[in-house]
């Protein structure tokens, strides 16, 4: 079994030299703590995850600024305005550029207009809120054409249970700082597929979604969304949007997301540990 090298700060510091950090540098930053354990003082090198502002723009017209960790930018703006409900498909998209480290700026076909105002979320969104800036409380829920789901798809509870240890495998700067949140995607029987990471829940899956928007692979109703940490309404609503139907978190849902997934017939299973987990909706898709 992997160990979670957060929860282990000894064998994490012997590992850290052994890591290519050249890797991760957009996502990653080096600085210098003190740690005291049991009364000792000593000062090392330690790791915390890069947050840093990503403006979105429509033919150069701010639309959004959201706090993020950089990396998979062009995805992960692509990725927001189709859960947004702002474009229907990549046919819309005529080029999209990465004008700096920290602007991405979107050109939609000509003849094809993305209001920008529609959004209702002209400013910055915090790391930890997918829906910061919405004006109402209808302007949070986006209608998705791929759902309700049309496919009739299962997942075994032995390929669920098997889910967290397979994205700790591949979850390297996570390992390192302990604060980035991953969203993954699995085959229904439990292979591992992608996998995004942000310090915001909702960006990792807006990163995920809008690499799946680009490759042509939406909908992805044939696959299995693991969430590391809790499953919140935000991140139910955009996996809707991408068609997925089996939701699986490491945390607890909330109460909107349980609501959410009953009314867009998803699956949504919570606490999922190696020895068992909740299902809260949609338990027909688990075997």
């Amino acid at each position: 079994m992997k160990t979670n090298l957060t929860t282990s700060p000894i064998l994490r510091q012997l590992l850290i030299p052994m890591i290519d950090k050249s890797r991760y540098q957009k996502q990653i930053q080096e600085i210098q703590i003190v740690r005291i354990r049991s009364g000792a003082l000593n000062q090392q090198e330690d790791f915390v995850a890069v947050e840093a502002p990503l403006q979105i723009s429509i033919r150069h017209k701010p639309m959004t600024i959201t706090m993020r960790t950089p990396g998979d930018d062009v995805a992960l703006a692509l990725g927001f305005i189709f859960t947004e409900g702002l474009i229907a498909d990549y046919n819309a998209i005529a080029d999209v550029i990465q004008e700096d480290e920290n602007t991405i700026n979107i050109i939609p076909e000509e003849g094809y207009t993305i209001a920008a105002e529609s959004v209702d979320r002209n400013f910055y969104s915090t790391s930890s809120c997918g829906v910061c800036g919405k004006s109402s409380i209808d302007a949070i829920a986006a209608k998705s054409k791929y759902i309700p789901p049309s496919k009739i798809v299962h997942v075994s509870a032995d390929a669920l249970t098997s889910l967290q240890d397979k994205l700790l495998t591949v979850q390297s700067a996570f390992e390192l700082t302990g604060g980035l949140h991953a969203c993954a995607l699995f085959s229904l029987d439990g292979k591992y597929l992608y996998h995004s990471e942000d310090v915001g829940r909702h960006n990792a899956l807006d990163k995920l979604i809008g690499h799946a928007l680009m490759a042509g692979r939406l909908p992805l109703d044939e696959h299995v969304l693991l969430l590391s940490g809790r499953a919140s309404f935000e991140l139910i609503q955009k996996a809707s949007m991408a068609g997925i139907a089996i939701i699986a978190s490491v945390g607890a849902p909330s109460s909107l997301a349980v609501d959410l997934a009953i009314t867009n017939d998803l699956t949504l299973v919570g606490f999922l540990k190696k020895t068992g987990f909740n299902v809260y909706a949609g338990e027909k898709r688990v075997v």
